[in-house]
């Protein structure tokens, strides 16, 4: 295997996992934001209280993009696999 090969590999599997963590994260950031804006209004000083909506939002999705994520999955190992005897062969 050669340095280029290597890193070519690391710079996918990173790429794939920034992508497959991005709507989680997106979504939790909405959420916190949406919860803090609604605490400054309100007033309400509990910091507590972005918990249980932010991890009602992420299991929520989460369940909602789970066949995205395993097709995703699925497509790069499928990828892997068939690329695997050239890889090795380098």
């Amino acid at each position: 295997m050669s340095q280029n090969l290597i890193l070519t590999l690391g710079t996918q599997a990173i790429t794939m996992i920034v992508l497959m963590s991005l709507p989680l994260i997106l979504t939790a950031m909405l959420v916190g934001l949406t919860v803090s804006i609604l605490q400054a209004v309100t007033q309400i000083q509990e910091q507590t209280l972005s918990f249980v909506p932010k991890t009602i939002c992420v299991f929520s999705m989460l369940i909602l993009i789970s066949p995205w994520h395993m097709s995703t999955i699925g497509e790069y190992l499928k990828h892997l696999l068939i690329n695997l005897p050239t890889y090795l062969s380098r």
